[in-house]
């Protein structure tokens, strides 16, 4: 292996977040007390006028007990067609890398994915792999400390990105780019390939489903993510040797469900038949056509968005842009779809407006309100 790797030797992580170190190790650096959260008024000024979305967090929603009750709800009802998502997405993995592997997911949507995959993996194939939870930011790359000393301390394993789910690929192609970086600087090869659970935007070629449903752990903050911020880097919090950084939310302990989500759904690991997740049928229709990119272009041009980066399409992402951005309004297939509760329900809560748009890919969209 390069020599290169080992010349930037990477000091251990410290304990992060409320899940068992077993289910997953956080390669971040605990921002508390170095930073407060930011109104999201100011924020997205901010960040329309050019500052970046890395260096300031949002405050955290705090949902109603409507909203709560609903994720609930939908964690019993979806929760055995989560785990066959994860069981074929698993699969998958393992045939494309072999058992010597290590789960990278990028924090904090695929924090508890790459949870599951663990599990699933261990409890069908008695595979106890390694799984850490890094930083990845668009427009500032992927945290090149944490794949050091990932590669440093596995000397020879493949390294399997997770993530939640795609919107309009956007992480994808961070996650190419930063691994074509990490080979010119370090003369190391990443496989940049993103595992996720739902790809309703075909951007990649490893998933569990193209279906645009929704995955509980989207309907939440940090509350399902181990009470984890999303993650910051700041050169002026941000040492050389250190990780990027983020909030642990400890004063949200007594809410938390992170370990409910990944539980619940693991349960149903037990049940689940080979045929349950047989992939071939999904091998034949694998191709990344980013189809979902393509379809947004009219939904720019119609209402008028100066930067497609405003419009985040799927239910992961219109459900971000209802918790911790200023929408404008939300595009929805149909008002009938019932898989868009809690999307009708925050909708409502906030004030946003919702539109029907039929001819949407995916199930909906959230468009980002442009600060002038």
């Amino acid at each position: 292996m390069n020599h290169k790797l080992f010349t930037h030797p990477i000091p251990e992580p410290e304990p992060m977040g409320c899940y068992n170190p077993k289910d997953v190790v956080f390669l971040l650096k605990n921002l508390n007390g170095l930073l407060t959260e930011t109104d999201l008024q100011t924020r997205e000024q901010k960040i329309q006028s050019g500052g970046h979305y890395s260096e300031m967090l949002p405050i955290e929603y705090e949902p109603t007990k409507d909203y709560l009750d609903l994720f609930y709800q939908t964690l019993h009802e979806s929760a055995t067609k989560v785990a066959k998502a994860v069981g074929i997405v698993s699969e998958r993995i393992l045939q494309n890398n072999g058992p010597k592997m290590v789960l990278v997911s990028l924090a904090r949507a695929g924090t508890p994915i790459g949870i599951l995959i663990k599990r699933y993996l261990l409890e069908k194939k008695g595979l106890d792999l390694p799984h850490y939870s890094i930083s990845i930011i668009r427009g500032r790359g992927i945290d090149e400390n944490a794949i050091l000393y990932i590669l440093q301390n596995h000397r020879g394993a493949k390294i399997q990105f997770v993530d939640g789910w795609t919107g309009k690929g956007a992480i994808t192609e961070v996650l190419r780019q930063a691994c074509a970086d990490f080979k010119a600087k370090y003369q190391f090869e990443l496989d940049s390939d993103l595992a996720v659970l739902a790809d309703p935007g075909h951007c990649v070629k490893t998933f569990g489903t193209r279906e645009d449903f929704l995955i509980p752990s989207a309907c939440l903050n940090s509350t399902v993510s181990g009470l984890v911020s999303r993650t910051v880097f700041r050169t002026d919090l941000i040492g050389d040797k250190e990780f990027h950084g983020a909030r642990f939310y400890e004063e949200l302990l007594k809410g938390e469900v992170s370990n409910l989500f990944v539980d619940t759904i693991s349960k149903e690991f037990k049940e689940l038949k080979l045929q349950d997740v047989k992939f071939q049928n999904i091998d034949d229709n694998a191709e990344v056509s980013w189809q979902g990119l393509k379809s947004l272009t009219t939904i720019k041009e119609k209402y008028g968005i100066n930067d497609i980066n405003f419009i985040k399409p799927g239910i992961g992402e219109t459900t971000r842009v209802l918790l911790r951005r200023l929408p404008d309004r939300v595009l929805v297939d149909s008002i009938e779809n019932t898989k868009l509760k809690h999307i009708m329900l925050l909708c409502k809560d906030k004030g946003v407006p919702v539109e029907e748009y039929p001819y949407l890919t995916y199930s909906c969209c959230g468009i980002v309100k442009q600060i002038s």
